[in-house]
């Protein structure tokens, strides 16, 4: 690094002699290294004005701090001054011109910034650099210097000149406390949140008191506390000393299991209760891959317009345990009912398994086919929060609508005007018990259901098949060789106990001929009319 030496003061003298002129003379007592001057074109008035500038260093914040690169803030102060001339002029002589600034640090420091152009410098406007410092982590503190050399231009008597001179600061590292993060343990998950506990020590020198460990965020995927930050207190931290702080972080869905940064910095008191302030702490968070689940071995005997249930296995595909999982249907077909939206299966570590039945309706307007159909599986994590998995569907086929019961009439006469029981051979289609089944007997004109038009059979089993009797009368209008509709209907219990009515069931019904012989009622009706009628107009006739 240039320095002002004997000799340079020697050559200002000879210079002086020479006639070169007091504002080259100006530079070199102000600390000029090297000197080069070239006659100059500059206009005639500025050929009787002498002066220099004169460039000084100062920084505002000397303080760094250890194990980071600090920015340092450079003022570039100019004290030039006009030694003769026409003081309008001065401005001319005193203004730096294509200030250079190159920076060297001491010790252990080092200078991270290159030569930096600040352009120029005039007496009533001070230039700013900003110089990288490097300084290591076990830096121990005290004061280190900052070695310039400011490379400048000006004119003085007519001529240019450019010339280097030399400059110290003082930085200082302090004494202060200062913090590390040594350690980092989290259970955080994709999908989830978990608690993330940072060790931090207290490498520096001095105890910090109230100290206010605050870590942040600045992604919006990943949340501290259900935010963007959190702080946490720690009472006193002597030096060498760790305490651990804990935060809520979650990470959101869908997100790759990757390391994701959390910044840190501590507010503090020093031992003399002035506030300090120790930044660039980072914790990196590698979080769990999100939970998972699979439904397999899924069968249903969904049929149109009946109940039925959707079975299946579903498994933790991990990576943590789950509890209170509950296997829940998520979709909004219309036409698909369950009748228990979910069922719960218990507690499944990782890679553990456990059936479930899931009891669904199909509506009488749905279309019989292949279905898929939305599932989500419920569970708690370990803090006993809610979650749900909903990333599932299945695919089941829904049979076509049938009948519940099949009737059948083993003899289905009756003679016109008479009376019989009839005998309806019930069977149960479903593929569950019915139970307390009874089934009504309807009949319109010129049919009528007699006294009894009910019948009923306490249980009846898939496939089996009961006689259900019933007592069926014709009126005087029925026509022989005329067939009639009868209606049953079936009002039933299912398995589950719920009560079900099915739809309307028509059987017909032949009328035949009375087996007494003899004219039909109707037939004798007329017949007694035209007689009646026949008679009165005889003796109508006879009066």
């Amino acid at each position: 690094m240039r320095t002002r030496t004997l000799s340079a003061l020697v050559v200002s003298v000879l210079l002086l002699a020479s006639g070169v002129g007091a504002g080259a003379v100006g530079a070199e007592l102000a600390g000029t290294d090297s000197a080069s001057s070239v006659p100059g074109t500059a206009p005639a008035q500025t050929s009787n004005v002498g002066g220099s500038p004169d460039l000084d260093v100062f920084v505002s914040n000397p303080n760094l701090v250890p194990g980071q690169t600090n920015q340092v803030d450079l003022t570039i102060a100019n004290d030039g001054n006009l030694r003769f001339g026409d003081p309008s002029a001065a401005d001319t002589v005193t203004t730096a011109r294509n200030v250079r600034v190159d920076a060297e640090a001491s010790g252990p420091l080092s200078v991270e910034s290159g030569e930096t152009a600040i352009g120029g410098v005039t007496t009533t406007a001070p230039g700013s650099v900003p110089v990288s410092v490097n300084v290591p982590d076990d830096v121990d503190p005290g004061t280190y210097t900052l070695d310039l050399d400011l490379t400048y231009s000006y004119i003085s008597s007519g001529e240019d000149r450019t010339v280097t001179v030399s400059r110290q600061v003082e930085l200082r590292v302090r004494e202060d406390a200062r913090f590390q993060v040594v350690g980092v343990e989290s259970d955080t998950q994709v999908g989830d949140s978990g608690t993330v506990e940072a060790t931090i020590e207290n490498v520096g020198a001095e105890a910090a008191r109230n100290a206010d460990v605050t870590f942040s965020t600045q992604s919006n995927s990943v949340t501290v506390s259900d935010g963007q930050s959190d702080t946490v207190r720690v009472p006193e931290l002597d030096p060498g000393e760790t305490a651990t702080v804990a935060y809520d972080v979650g990470v959101a869905s869908d997100l790759p299991v990757q390391q994701y940064t959390l910044s840190g910095s501590v507010a503090f008191e020093d031992p003399d209760g002035i506030s300090r302030t120790d930044e660039g702490l980072s914790i990196g968070v590698l979080p769990l891959a999100e939970q998972e689940f699979a439904l397999t071995d899924v069968e249903s005997n969904l049929r149109v317009a009946e109940d039925g249930d959707l079975v299946g296995t579903v498994r933790n595909d991990g990576p943590v345990p789950s509890e209170n999982v509950v296997v829940r249907y998520a979709g909004d077909d219309q036409s698909v009912i369950p009748a228990e939206r979910s069922t719960a299966v218990g507690t499944l570590d990782p890679g553990e398994s456990a059936n479930f039945s899931l009891p669904i309706a199909i509506g009488g307007e749905a279309e019989a086919g292949l279905r898929s159909l939305d599932m989500a599986v419920q569970y708690r994590n370990d803090e006993g929060e809610s979650r749900a998995f909903e990333e599932l569907v299945v695919d089941a086929e829904v049979a076509p609508e049938r009948d519940r019961f099949d009737v059948a009439i083993e003899n289905r006469t009756i003679q016109s005007g008479g009376t019989r029981t009839v005998d309806v051979a019930v069977t149960n289609n479903l593929d569950e018990p019915a139970s307390d089944v009874e089934a009504r007997l309807f009949a319109d004109d010129p049919l009528d259901t007699g006294n009894t038009d009910t019948g009923y059979v306490q249980s009846l089993d898939p496939g089996e098949t009961t006689t259900m009797t019933f007592e069926l009368t014709t009126t005087g209008s029925a026509t022989a060789g005329s067939t009639y509709p009868i209606s049953l209907d079936f009002r039933y219990d299912d398995a589950d106990g719920d009560s079900q009515l099915t739809d309307t069931y028509r059987v017909p019904i032949d009328v035949t001929e009375s087996e007494e012989g003899g004219l039909p009622l109707p037939v004798i009706v007329v017949a007694l009319l035209v007689v009646g009628t026949g008679a009165l107009v005889v003796y109508r006739r006879r009066q």
